[in-house]
């Protein structure tokens, strides 16, 4: 889980959030210096207009995330830094994981590109598939994925 030649090793996360990396995990082609704001169609549920742009601590998170994302091509797993507050991601940490073991916030301020993990490891196809089943049964049950 190398990122690429012009960016620090990712780092584990720790409790403080000013010195730890974050992620976010797309299928989005950027390249350093991008921002990711919000404002544009979701990569889950319904695809509405994002209140919010994600990030994570964790590169496990970043991978669903790249793993998840609607679009073409491959998952991309960015290097990023938040431009302004950041907060617990309620759509986890309130219903799946109280208290944010998987490090996931939100914001609703740009995030800035700083690199890319260049080599990351993916799911196995049967943990992948029953994500991506869970994901259609809540679908089916009128659930979204992301409530902004």
């Amino acid at each position: 889980m190398e990122p690429n030649s012009s960016e620090a090793k990712p780092e584990e996360a720790t409790n403080d959030l000013n010195s730890q990396p974050f992620y976010h995990g797309t299928k989005a082609d950027l390249k350093q210096g991008d921002l990711i704001a919000a404002g544009y169609s979701s990569n889950y549920g319904t695809r509405k207009k994002a209140s919010y742009v994600y990030l994570t601590a964790t590169l496990d998170a970043a991978v669903w995330g790249a793993e998840l994302a609607v679009g073409e091509g491959a998952g991309r797993i960015y290097i990023v830094e938040p431009t302004g507050p950041i907060e617990d991601d309620p759509n986890l940490t309130n219903k799946k994981f109280p208290g944010n073991p998987t490090k996931s916030y939100r914001s609703r301020h740009p995030l800035h590109v700083r690199g890319e993990v260049t080599e990351w490891q993916g799911h196995a196809p049967e943990q992948l598939q029953a994500m991506k089943d869970h994901l259609a049964r809540l679908k089916e049950q009128g659930i979204e994925a992301i409530e902004d």
